[in-house]
């Protein structure tokens, strides 16, 4: 890679990783050309305007209009940037394994246009030996290269929390294993013109297994927390009110919160690509397997408690409507990827319910490859009226900028499963179950 001040730099995969990542290069100097093989995408970026929330259209319109940035999904192009870095998916098939098929596409489509002295960086999250044994390999194939002598590789995981306030891609420190010394070095000249702390690690595994081990820490601590809700239930305990006891020890002690769910796309699937890696040792990780189950089962237990409320109240379940308020996965983000609502919602159609939907940041619903008869649903407004027609009103996202006192007092029932009711009149809590 060039030694120049600002470099060139490819970015491939422009969502919810990519883009953000685009943004802090732009703002530090960088030159940007970002592809993807959407071309909405493609189009919208470069008519000045942004379909991410956190990332500000003003300065998407005024890189474009300096020349400073173009999307393209010309892969040819790659032959203009010093960089490429990929921040693709990787999902996980119906069966839980790893799904590398868009780093392999891509991989494949970039090796022709590789040329002497780029950068290649992965940042999408995977298993350990991804980057060598997947990764270089077709990018030496495709281009006639050797990687550590003619081109630089380097893995160094994404860490973007969407909606954090504190934190971005610019103040988050960012880890980086390098396949070579060199590699390493041409890393760290390249990611220090956009990120303010640089981890190096000893190798590209070690940056994997570094990412891994980060969402299986709150996945497995978030399972606990989840079980500990249904095991307190049955008890007649609130884990909420445990939980903020609990975080009173000033050490020993990190809260974390239950919920209906995981979603997101790193904790509902990062844990699994080890556990499929782990067999090839063969090697068993049964916490983990064990803290994903019980994640993936919550949705239908908030399902299994909405209906025991219904039928307390002389409600059936089949041919309730029922109002479900948040879509996407995490609260003030318009970021739906593997949200649990969907899940629930699949499980009450399945039950033949009526089932709407209420989310400030999500006016109509996408298209997701796990559900795809939901695309196209609108958001429904939050009146008194639309309460008021619904059997129950189920909270899965935890929006700030709702009013769940006014949620309350026009519903007939609230299915709380996100603790957003708390601290309400004590003469409303009696419409509220919580899940």
């Amino acid at each position: 890679m060039s030694h120049l001040a600002c470099p060139t730099v490819g970015i491939v995969g422009l969502g919810y990783v990519g883009l953000p990542l685009a943004v802090q290069f732009l703002r530090s100097g960088c030159r940007v050309i970002g592809f993807d093989i959407d071309q909405h995408k493609v189009t919208t970026l470069n008519a000045g305007r942004s379909y991410i929330r956190n990332v500000p259209a003003a300065v998407i319109a005024e890189a474009v209009a300096t020349g400073q940035f173009q999307a393209t999904a010309d892969v040819a192009r790659l032959a203009d940037v010093e960089a490429i870095l990929i921040c693709v998916p990787t999902p996980l098939t119906a069966h839980r394994e790893p799904d590398l098929s868009f780093i392999i596409q891509t991989a494949e489509a970039v090796a022709p246009h590789l040329r002497a002295g780029q950068l290649v960086s992965l940042e999408s999250t995977t298993y350990p030996g991804t980057t060598e044994e997947e990764l270089v390999p077709r990018l030496e194939r495709g281009s006639g290269l050797r990687a550590g002598r003619d081109f630089h590789v380097v893995y160094s995981p994404e860490r973007e929390d969407p909606g954090n306030p504190d934190f971005g891609t610019r103040n988050i420190p960012k880890v980086i294993g390098g396949l070579t010394s060199d590699c390493l070095a041409a890393g760290i000249r390249l990611y220090r013109h956009a990120v303010q702390t640089l981890v190096p690690v000893s190798s590209t595994r070690v940056a994997e297994a570094t990412k891994l081990v980060e969402n299986i820490f709150r996945c497995v601590n978030i399972a606990m927390v989840n079980e500990l809700k249904m095991v307190f239930d049955a008890m007649g305990i609130d884990v909420w009110e445990v939980l903020d006891a609990a975080k009173t020890k000033p050490f020993g002690f990190m809260k974390f919160e239950p919920g209906p769910g995981l979603g997101g796309h790193c904790i509902p699937i990062d844990p699994f690509y080890l556990t499929w890696k782990a067999r090839e040792f063969g090697v068993q990780t049964k916490f983990v397997e064990l803290a994903g189950d019980i994640n993936t089962s919550m949705p239908r237990y908030v399902v299994m408690r909405l209906l025991e409320a219904l039928s307390d109240r002389g409600r059936a379940l089949r041919g309730a409507s029922i109002l479900l308020l948040g879509l996407a996965y995490k609260k003030n983000v318009d970021d739906p990827r593997e949200s649990p609502t969907f899940a629930i919602w699949d499980l009450l159609r399945a039950r033949q319910a009526n089932v709407q939907f209420h989310d400030p940041y999500i006016p109509v619903a996408p298209a997701m490859r796990e559900y795809p008869a939901y695309a196209g649903t609108p958001s429904v407004p939050l009146t008194e009226a639309v309460l008021a027609h619904s059997d129950a009103v189920v909270i899965c996202t935890a929006h700030d900028g709702l009013d769940y006192g006014f949620v309350v007092r026009h519903a007939r029932l609230v299915v709380d499963t996100r603790n957003a009711c708390a601290g309400l009149p004590a003469e409303l809590l009696h419409k509220v179950v919580k899940a």
